[in-house]
């Protein structure tokens, strides 16, 4: 049974996204005195009086709009409005009522749902200000007064929520989810992905980059497992990044990355591996990310039977260092074998937490070093005494031997190899740390 959802709603900045950060203890969602900000349904987790559930951040409603990209955002809310159990409206105490919130008023009203108003910025505590009374002609019944700022009246907005929740049920456990971030330079089509693997229109689909900006994340279930998917900005190049609120989606992606169990990078069939794709790739591999590399928009590729080839090639080229991450051409566009991405993110993330023996690492250190004598200078040979498995996720291997530094890295590289002949291991970076007498890391 899917946890209860609150949705928060009403006319652009009047601190919806401030109230949900208030409500889920994160700073989820970009906060910036802009109107427009928050453009797709960000949601989070949230727990009062013993009961679990989900809150839905929103772009602001305008009623009335020629604004493509607010026509989306108005969407995205009413999208929010039908699968919500708990309608929040927020509203600016400073600003009193608006033409704009009597019309998102309306809109709740038709949608007969619990719903109340939150009266946000009564930041002073004691006398309550006149313009408060004003909320009442909504006609939502008694306004709540909050605010986001220091959490004033937070806990009597939970307790209405939570007073019109469903009868509660056992709540399905997040074992075996896999959270899946979708990153990529703007404009790859990492939204339209996501909407592809969803099957509804989840994030806003625009040919103007730049048009994600936090990272989303959308639940799935299927014949194949439980995902967490993660749709994210564009990353672009810091000289590129001069506004405050792309700032923060970088920062919302790096995070996303760091929280994910799999990450599919997504590059341009178009353009192929450019610099930026380089070093996001890079973040994830440094994180010791499980990877898959995705080339998307491959329907607008004139092909023949060696296209693919010379693409891999490409590939495994300018990403030398991500050998082991497999590589899948699809088109988000029409849906060219996005259905083999879900058996292929369950192997990858399996590979990650792949946990092996001591034992059996020691047999292929025996047979390693029997094949190729480990490096010696001047005179002093490395010593391997015995290798073991410290973690998963990345696999971590951790290798005590006499002189770290006679520890080539090529020596290194070629121990990974033989791991990873044996094990697989495909789709996730390895660590090895090399320790020596007196446990010394090195």
């Amino acid at each position: 049974m899917a946890k209860p959802l609150v949705a928060i709603v009403g006319r652009p900045n009047v601190g919806k996204s401030m109230l949900f950060n208030k409500l889920t203890g994160q700073r989820t969602a970009i906060v910036e005195d802009t109107p427009g900000v928050t453009r797709d349904r960000i949601y989070g987790d949230c727990e009062w009086n013993g009961r679990d559930f989900q809150i839905v951040d929103t772009g602001g409603i305008e009623p009335s709009t020629d604004s493509e990209m607010l026509l989306f955002m108005r969407r995205q809310a009413e999208i929010a409005i039908e699968t919500a159990d708990v309608i929040v409206m927020v509203t600016d105490v400073k600003v009193g009522v608006t033409a704009a919130d009597e019309e998102v008023a309306n809109m709740l009203k038709k949608a007969r749902k619990p719903a109340v108003v939150a009266v946000n910025k009564c930041d002073s505590i004691g006398n309550t200000d006149p313009m408060f009374y004003e909320f009442y002609s909504l006609g939502l019944g008694e306004p709540i007064e909050v605010s986001a700022v220091h959490g004033h009246g937070t806990g009597d907005l939970l307790d209405f929520c939570v007073a019109h929740f469903p009868e509660a049920t056992e709540e399905e456990e997040n074992e075996g989810l896999i959270r899946v971030a979708i990153v990529g330079k703007p404009n790859v089509g990492k939204s339209s992905l996501l909407n592809r693997i969803l099957g509804h229109e989840r994030v806003i689909v625009s040919d103007v980059a730049g048009t994600t900006r936090d990272a989303i994340d959308s639940y799935f279930e299927n014949q194949f497992g439980r995902y967490c998917f993660i749709d994210t900005a564009g990353m672009r190049r810091k000289s590129k990044v001069d506004d405050m609120i792309e700032r923060y989606s970088n920062m919302r992606s790096i995070n996303a990355i760091d929280r994910c169990d799999v990450c599919l990078i997504l590059i341009d069939a178009n353009e192929g591996v450019t610099d930026q794709d380089t070093k996001i790739a890079g973040l994830a591999h440094e994180a010791g990310k499980a990877c898959i590399i995705v080339v998307n928009k491959w329907d607008s590729i004139e092909k023949d039977d060696k296209t693919m080839d010379h693409m891999t090639a490409d590939i495994r080229r300018d990403l030398g260092y991500m050998t082991y991450a497999p590589i899948l051409f699809i088109s988000a566009l029409t849906g060219q074998r996005v259905d083999k991405l879900y058996e292929l993110i369950n192997y990858v993330a399996e590979q990650s937490a792949m946990r092996i023996t001591t034992g059996m690492l020691n047999n292929i250190l025996a047979d390693a070093t029997a094949r190729v004598q480990p490096p010696s200078d001047k005179g002093r040979r490395l010593k391997i005494y015995y290798m073991t498995q410290a973690s998963v996720k990345p696999p971590h291997f951790v290798i005590f031997c006499n002189d770290a530094r006679l520890f080539h890295f090529s020596y290194q590289r070629y121990l990974e190899n033989q791991i990873r002949a044996v094990f697989g291991l495909e789709g996730t970076p390895v660590r090895l740390t090399i320790r020596q007498k007196g446990d010394k890391e090195v």
